[in-house]
């Protein structure tokens, strides 16, 4: 990945055209592929048709857990008692950590639970724990669904069982996918574990796997989650990152469970090998420097309120280029944080982004006879 520490007017990447990138052929119901900076979607199949997203929808419980404990309104070492309902999941054949009744269980154990084993007990269990009831849950996850812009989905319990009433695409599970990663990283660190050991209750301990094949492959996976339904069969939203970038993915209506695993493989892979992400700016960190007319200082440095990279087909990119767009000399007085120009990114003559960039710090106009002096030399030499 490219590092721009620093431009100054303007910055060009030239590439060689030749031809575009061929698809993968995958046979499944719907699918996408997204690079996680900069949003570009590198493959799409049907991304929003509606989908049954079994497990994945765990994902958005867990998320609304991670926030609880984000902002210490909960506790990794609170503990919920299992009621019958909660008990009832782990008795019929679905996905199961074992709890028993009347059992006092961690936020901990049962978000391992969840994510690493997929228990459907231990769903309803921190479901009922946080919001006295899985239907209280639930409105407390789709309000969240709402707030990251999750369109085209609705939860109706929190573990993804069957219930026509609990729909998705896989494009609102992507950009679930994205803000779990992004918000929550020192919890979302639970998603690579490949296997739990709990200690239940009337029996030897139980040892589980997780069921995402790819945390067991040598390829940079650090997650997501696995899903399974009939009547969707096998699903998938898996991630890898290589050295510093990460690509997202989410499939359903794989054959199988191996089928699922090897698939979004050949994805990801696919992404890595046929396209690459270049980081142009740093939110608050890449700098700009742009001329003053009439300041204290000679130069403003400027600098973005968001990250910028740009994804491209390395067989396809051809005169991406990037500079900044200003009326200068920049007129002093400026405020700290005022508008100053535009970061604009281009590919031939297509503007494909344009960020705003911003003053870092507040510079003072020089005085009336100072001014006056410059002006005039200006005038008559051409030099501020």
């Amino acid at each position: 990945m490219i590092k721009i520490k620093s431009l100054i007017i303007t910055v060009i990447f030239i590439f060689i055209t030749q031809h575009a990138y061929t698809l993968p052929e995958l046979n499944i119901k719907t699918g996408i592929l997204i690079d996680y900076h900069s949003d570009k979607i590198l493959y799409e199949l049907d991304p929003d048709i509606s989908i049954y997203p079994a497990s994945m929808t765990k994902i958005m419980t867990t998320i609304v857990v991670f926030d609880l404990l984000k902002k210490n309104k909960l506790s990794l070492d609170d503990k919920f008692t299992v009621t019958e309902k909660a008990w009832r999941m782990s008795q019929s054949g679905y996905s199961s950590m074992f709890i028993m009744v009347n059992d006092e269980v961690s936020v901990d154990d049962l978000l391992k639970g969840i994510i690493i084993t997929s228990g459907n007990d231990a769903c309803i269990a921190i479901a009922e724990g946080i919001a006295g009831t899985e239907e209280d849950f639930a409105d407390i996850m789709n309000e969240k669904a709402k707030e990251i812009g999750m369109v085209d989905t609705n939860f109706a319990n929190s573990s993804g069982i069957n219930n026509p009433d609990n729909y998705s695409t896989v494009r609102d599970i992507a950009l679930m996918s994205k803000y779990l990663i992004k918000n929550y990283p020192v919890y979302y660190e639970l998603y690579k574990e490949k296997e739990f050991t709990w200690d239940r209750t009337g029996g030897d301990p139980i040892t589980q796997s997780n069921r995402n094949g790819l945390l067991f492959k040598n390829i940079g996976a650090d997650g997501i989650k696995t899903g399974y339904l009939a009547v969707e069969k096998y699903s998938l939203a898996s991630t890898v990152i290589k050295k510093e970038r990460r690509l997202i993915s989410v499939a359903s209506g794989f054959n199988s469970a191996s089928e699922r695993t090897r698939k979004s493989i050949k994805l990801l892979n696919w992404g890595f090998r046929n396209t690459e992400t270049y980081e142009v700016a740093k939110k608050n960190e890449t700098v700009f420097d742009l001329q003053t007319w009439l300041g204290k200082k000679k130069i403003v440095k400027a600098f973005t309120k968001e990250d910028l990279y740009i994804t491209l087909g390395k067989k396809e990119a051809n005169n991406f280029y990037t500079y900044l767009e200003y009326k200068g000399p920049i007129k002093a007085p400026i405020k700290k944080d005022q508008k100053i120009g535009f970061l604009k990114v281009y590919q031939k003559d297509k503007l494909i982004k344009s960020l705003p960039i911003y003053s870092s710090e507040n510079i003072k106009k020089i005085n009336f006879f100072k001014s006056v002096f410059t002006s005039i030399n200006y005038m008559i030499w051409g030099d501020a």
